[in-house]
């Protein structure tokens, strides 16, 4: 992550940490990568991943464990769509973020809604994505989007229906704050996805899902899923999702200091429908937001962060 300072002002004031804090305040939904260069797509005028060709990012590992198996019957979960399948699906995210330092103005940083109307296309290991005329009520984003229709992208699965890998290609008209926005959009719906265990499950189940989110905070992420609903293949999953700090401090980037993490508060829930024989949700909303501080122990100044982030699905 790159990070511009200037030596005549208090460390946590300098601009570099305040585009680094703003970053990791993205990253901490998941739209930054695990390399800190690239959470910084956004705010630091860096180029985003993707230029004229196809990305692959990994995606960290995740893992299950039932904690009710839910009423009879019971069945092993998994996808069973097949190559070829097709979807039409779109993805709306919204991230807001409030900041302040000390006791100074609080300053929005949101980074504008995005709608996103795509085409999927199963394959042998993923599903194939095309991209629509993706919108923005920000005039200029929106007018900056109108060249990222007809862009590709894609996830890689597990069997059991966790994402392993985002692939990105946006097309080479693209502008970069376009592709920030869209590499955001993705990252987002990424770890607010769900993959299903290897116990047989019932109606009422209830499973745990854990993860390691990377970014500037390298965080603990647990999502409590419950099988609140089954109508064929359709199933309705109630989601709860806390993520929490692995370190009480946090080590900026570029050697630039350490922050000491006072409170990390980050929670929230959203209902999902998914169909087994589809590669995408077919509806739903997940809303995921609390507070953060950081304490410069240096300087004893303080930063505070605000955020909400809204992933939904719909048909």
């Amino acid at each position: 992550m790159t990070v511009l300072s200037s030596p005549h002002v208090p460390r946590i004031a300098r601009s570099g940490v305040m585009l680094v804090m703003l970053a990791v305040g993205l990253s901490a939904f998941g739209v930054g990568c695990g390399d800190d260069s690239d959470a910084a797509v956004a705010t630091d005028g860096t180029e985003p991943l993707g230029i004229g060709k196809e990305v692959t990012v990994p995606i960290s590992a995740s893992a299950a464990s039932v904690v009710s198996p839910g009423a009879e019957p019971r069945a092993v979960l998994r996808p069973r769509y097949g190559a070829g399948t097709t979807q039409q699906v779109t993805l709306c995210t919204d991230h807001r973020i409030q900041q302040q330092i000390n006791d100074q103005p609080v300053r929005d940083f949101s980074t504008p809604a995005l709608t996103i109307p795509m085409t999927a296309q199963a394959g042998i290991d993923g599903v194939d994505l095309t991209i629509g005329a993706v919108t923005s009520p920000d005039p200029s984003l929106s007018k900056a989007l109108t060249a990222i229709g007809g862009t590709h992208a894609g996830f890689d699965f597990s069997d059991d229906g966790a994402i392993t890998a985002l692939r990105l290609a946006p097309s080479p008209d693209t502008s970069n704050s376009a592709r920030a926005a869209l590499e955001q959009a993705f990252y987002q719906a990424v770890y607010r996805s769900i993959m299903f265990p290897d116990e047989p499950i019932g109606e009422g189940a209830i499973w745990t899902v854990h993860q390691e989110v990377d970014g500037g905070v390298t965080l603990d992420q647990v999502t409590t899923a419950t099988l609140t609903g089954i109508d064929g293949d359709r199933l309705t999953i109630d989601l709860h999702v806390v993520q929490m700090p692995k370190a009480e401090v946090w080590a900026l980037p570029n050697d630039a200091g350490i922050l000491d993490i006072e409170d990390y508060t980050m929670e929230g829930a959203g209902t999902i429908t998914v169909d087994l024989g589809l590669p995408l949700p077919v509806s739903g909303s997940i809303t995921v937001g609390g507070h953060q501080a950081y304490r410069d122990p240096r300087s004893a100044s303080n930063l505070q962060q605000t955020i909400t982030t809204q992933v939904t699905w719909t048909e």
